[in-house]
């Protein structure tokens, strides 16, 4: 009999646990996300703000391939206050010049920090097909435009060609990383 009872209660609450689940998923959201646009996003710049240290405009990486790179740069910055930021873009809006767009995108959201003057963009295109790493006055001390060059002619590009951005961009910044220590 008791067995019987406990056997009662327990349909009971999982019955009403399963209820309560199925009313919490039908309830309609009054609190939707909202979505952020940029001065970039409704087209009033030509420069985006960079909101990562890993910005993919062009959706050539998977999640993963983000969270690694992420990652990769994120603990390198923690090691050596150096920053980093990658940017894949479609278009490079109003600007004529790659390289310009480059550093003027690297200046406008202040990658490095002001007093060491220690950042480094890598801005590329698939699109337009254009590549420019962009340092700061700090950082061409030690990478300078020759390393940099040579970098992106041995490193990204033969990798690019093959259509493996990603494994461009993660063996590029490792060896800028490596040269830059």
């Amino acid at each position: 009999m008791k067995l019987f009872f406990k056997i009662i209660i327990l349909s009971f609450l999982t019955i009403s646990s399963c209820k309560l689940q199925q009313n919490e998923k039908n309830e309609i959201n009054t609190n939707p996300p909202k979505a952020e646009f940029t001065k970039f996003d409704l087209g009033e710049s030509d420069l985006p703000t960079l909101k990562n240290v890993v910005n993919d405009y062009e959706s050539l990486f998977t999640i993963e391939q983000l969270e690694k790179l992420t990652l990769l740069i994120r603990e390198y910055e923690k090691k050596t206050s150096n920053q980093i930021a990658i940017v894949s873009i479609k278009s490079i809006g109003k600007y004529t010049d790659f390289s310009q767009f480059a550093i003027d995108l690297s200046n406008y959201n202040g990658v490095g920090q002001k007093e060491k003057n220690n950042g480094l963009t890598i801005v590329f295109s698939k699109t337009l097909r254009k590549i420019r790493i962009s340092t700061g006055i700090g950082t061409e001390q030690i990478l300078t435009d020759e390393i940099c060059e040579e970098v992106i002619e041995k490193t990204i590009i033969p990798e690019f060609k093959k259509g493996e951005y990603y494994l461009g961009i993660e063996k590029g910044i490792t060896e800028l990383m490596t040269k830059w220590e």
